[in-house]
């Protein structure tokens, strides 16, 4: 019988943002697989697992950083091989994931991949902290009161999706590809949405940096970077 694949969210790089269900989870699994670039460094999903589980248990999968469509889906299917074989003992396993498995989360192909081997395989999910809501707690920003809306959408959905964003919701949160951050925050600034805006990268973690957006402008950010859009004339009227 095939043990269990739960996608954990660990939050977005703080150890104590990680739930106490998502902890227990952790350490109850047989094996917790984290993923890793080519380059060999930890990433934040391991970083923050090594803080809480036993290193014995911790097991990575490698995955080269390319652009290449058909890379990366070798890439999946290779992890998916190592996971299946590990969940065909019968063992329970975990998959760290940053912020939340649902959202924009690694741990949405590699379940697809799981699921086209080992069809019966039993799949679920813990939800963890975004980095929208821990960038919100950090700079002191209110995402949403009363009636108003929310938008979020990658850094590389294009300027076109951002434009419609920031013209139709209050609040408007951009994730993930920090590389288009200057071409985002121009787009803000022409649509006059700037000004109340904040930027956050490497959120708990070292070099952590919480500012104004605007004093970023033309510069390139980590590709974990987030920048939150509010709308304090919405709230005043």
């Amino acid at each position: 019988m095939s043990g269990t694949l739960v996608g954990v969210g660990v939050g977005p790089g703080d150890p104590e943002l990680v739930t106490l269900k998502g902890l227990r989870e952790l350490r109850e699994a047989g094996t917790v697989f984290v993923p890793v670039g080519d380059t060999g460094e930890a990433g934040r999903a391991e970083t923050v697992v090594r803080g809480h589980v036993e290193p014995g248990n911790v097991r990575r999968l490698l995955f080269a950083l390319s652009d290449d469509a058909e890379a990366r889906e070798r890439n999946w299917e290779r992890a998916a091989g190592e996971v299946c074989a590990a969940l065909s003992e019968g063992r329970n396993c975990a998959f760290a994931t940053i912020g939340d498995p649902n959202v924009y989360s690694t741990f949405t192909y590699l379940w697809r991949a799981v699921l086209q081997r080992l069809p019966e395989v039993g799949v679920r999910t813990v939800p963890g902290i975004t980095a929208m809501q821990d960038l919100a707690s950090r700079s002191g920003t209110v995402l949403l009161e009363g009636k108003e809306r929310l938008s979020l959408l990658p850094f590389n959905a294009g300027e076109g999706a951002l434009r419609k964003a920031l013209a139709g919701s209050d609040t408007v949160v951009c994730y993930k590809g920090g590389g288009r951050l200057a071409e985002v925050l121009s787009a803000a600034g022409e649509s006059g949405r700037l000004d109340e805006a904040v930027y956050g990268s490497r959120l708990g973690m070292e070099g952590e940096e919480v500012r104004p957006a605007a004093e970023a402008a033309g510069e390139t950010g980590p590709y974990l970077s987030t920048v939150i859009f509010t709308s304090r004339e919405a709230r005043n009227s």
